[in-house]
């Protein structure tokens, strides 16, 4: 099994920018898609990015792309999320997944992490 430990939320200004970490134990992160979902108060948890098992394609949310870019290090068992331009309605928690799958499904990914918090002020 894979487990996932994320870190990097906390408080930024609308405009600025935050990198949060998804450090994933294990042999097999080097296999699996990863991707990066959120949960705003009040709403469903919603895709905002996913990475192939190779780092060789990207795919994001309409929401954030052009602000967010995801990537992976496999060298570190860690992939990343950089958000840039930030907005207050992107306030949310962020979860990390993994699968087996290249897809924007969340029922798709068998392993999340924890959440961390992400707070945008205006």
């Amino acid at each position: 099994q894979v487990q996932l430990v994320e870190s990097g939320g906390g408080l930024v200004q609308a405009g600025g920018s935050l990198r949060l970490s998804c450090a994933a134990s294990g042999r097999t992160f080097r296999s699996l898609s990863m991707a990066w979902f959120r949960q705003a108060p009040g709403k469903e948890r919603e895709f905002a990015a996913t990475i192939t098992s190779s780092g060789g394609a990207t795919y994001y949310a309409d929401s954030v792309k052009g602000r967010f870019t995801i990537s992976r290090d496999s060298a570190k068992n860690t992939v990343y999320l950089q958000m840039n331009s930030l907005k207050p309605e992107d306030t949310a928690v962020y979860y990390c997944a993994a699968g087996l799958v290249f897809t924007t499904e969340p029922h798709r990914y068998a392993y999340w992490g924890q959440g961390t918090q992400v707070t945008v002020s205006s």
